[in-house]
C-alpha cells in the first residue's frame, strides 16, 4: 500500500513537473510551431504512457472491435493523444491571449443557443469530453455568455489550482460536481439566473447514481442530471459540440434544442432521454473518433443484474 501511495505522488510530482515544462515552453515557442510540438509530446506520450495506452486501446475495442481493424483502432488511439497534447498547449497558450482566442473559434447553430437563451431559464449544454471543450467555455465567456461547468476536480490539487484560477479570469463559472447537494444548488441558481450550464454526460457515473443506458452497443452507466434538472427548471437542453478543423481552428456545434420524451414514468422518463442524448454523443464520436477521450474507462461499472450472474 505505501509504494502505491509512494508511486502516485512520484507520478503526479512528475505530471506537475511536465505541466511547468509545458507552460514554459509555450511562452517562448512560436504560434505557428506550437502544433508540431504538440503532435510530438502527444506521440511521445502514446509510447511512453502504456496504462493510458492500454486503456485507450481497450475502450476503443469494446467500441469498434467489430468495426474497425487493430491497425485502426491503433491510430485512433494515437491520434487521440496528439489531439489531447493539441488540446492542452493550445489551451494554455491561447487562454492568456484572449484576442488570438477569439479569433480560433467560429459559431454554428448560434440561433439555437439564443433563441434558447430568449426564454430566460437558463440553457444546459449537454455534451462529452469531446475536442477542446474548456477552450469552447473559454470563447463562450469572451463573447458575452455567462457559463457555468460542472466539473470533477483534477485529482493532483496544484494542477487544479492553475486552471481553477485560468478559468476565473475567464469568466467561467465552476461548479464542481461533488458534494452532489451543493452541485445541484448551485447549477440551478445558474440556470435561474439564464445562464448556460455546460454538462459532459459521457463519463462512468457509477451503478448506485447513474442510469444504464446503450453506448457502442454496451451499458455504461450515465449521468441522468440534465433530464432531471431540465424538468425541474423548465431550462432547455442543447446539445452542443466543439470539432477541430483541418487548420486547427475550430467549430462550436449548437444543435436544435432537445425535445424531451414524456414517459409513463419519472424514472423511464429519464432514460429515455438520457439515452436519446447519449446516442446524439456517439454520432459525433463515431464521425469523429480521435476527438473523445479514450483514455477512460466508460464501461467500469456493471448493472447490479451482471454482476448477479
Amino acid at each position: 500500500m505505501d509504494f502505491k501511495r509512494a508511486r502516485l505522488k512520484i507520478s503526479r510530482f512528475l505530471g506537475w513537473l511536465g505541466l511547468n515544462f509545458c507552460s514554459l515552453i509555450i511562452k517562448f515557442i512560436p504560434w505557428r510551431f506550437l502544433y508540431a510540438f504538440a503532435y510530438f509530446a502527444g506521440s511521445l506520450g502514446f509510447w511512453i504512457a502504456r496504462k493510458q495506452r492500454k486503456i485507450a486501446l481497450e475502450s476503443l475495442t469494446i467500441a469498434f472491435g467489430k468495426e474497425k481493424s487493430s491497425q485502426e483502432i491503433k491510430k485512433i488511439a494515437k491520434d487521440c493523444f496528439i489531439f489531447l497534447a493539441k488540446s492542452g498547449l493550445e489551451l494554455m497558450f491561447l487562454m492568456d491571449r484572449p484576442k488570438l482566442l477569439k479569433q480560433h473559434l467560429q459559431l454554428v447553430g448560434k440561433e439555437n443557443l439564443d433563441s434558447a437563451l430568449a426564454e430566460g431559464k437558463g440553457v444546459i449544454l449537454v455534451s462529452a469530453h469531446f475536442g477542446n471543450f474548456p477552450l469552447m467555455m473559454a470563447y463562450l465567456s469572451l463573447i458575452g455568455y455567462k457559463i457555468a461547468g460542472i466539473m470533477r476536480p483534477m485529482r493532483d490539487p496544484l494542477a487544479e489550482r492553475l486552471f481553477m484560477k485560468k478559468r476565473t479570469c475567464l469568466g467561467i463559472k465552476t461548479i464542481y460536481s461533488q458534494p452532489r447537494k451543493a452541485c445541484v444548488e448551485n447549477t440551478i441558481r445558474s440556470l435561474r439566473n439564464n445562464e448556460l450550464v455546460f454538462i459532459p454526460i459521457d463519463q462512468n457515473f457509477g451503478s448506485n447514481s447513474g442510469v444504464f443506458v446503450n453506448f457502442f452497443g454496451r451499458l455504461a452507466a450515465t449521468a441522468p442530471g440534465p433530464v432531471i434538472l431540465a424538468k425541474r427548471t423548465k431550462a432547455k437542453i442543447l446539445p452542443c459540440f466543439v470539432v477541430r478543423q483541418e487548420n486547427n481552428f475550430h467549430k462550436i456545434i449548437f444543435e436544435p434544442p432537445f425535445q424531451l420524451e414524456e414517459a409513463k414514468t419519472p424514472e423511464e422518463t429519464v432514460i429515455i432521454n438520457i439515452q436519446k442524448l447519449t446516442n446524439i454523443i456517439e454520432a459525433y464520436i463515431r464521425k469523429y473518433p480521435a476527438e473523445w477521450g479514450w483514455i477512460h474507462r466508460r464501461w467500469k461499472s456493471r448493472p447490479n443484474i451482471e454482476k448477479g450472474r
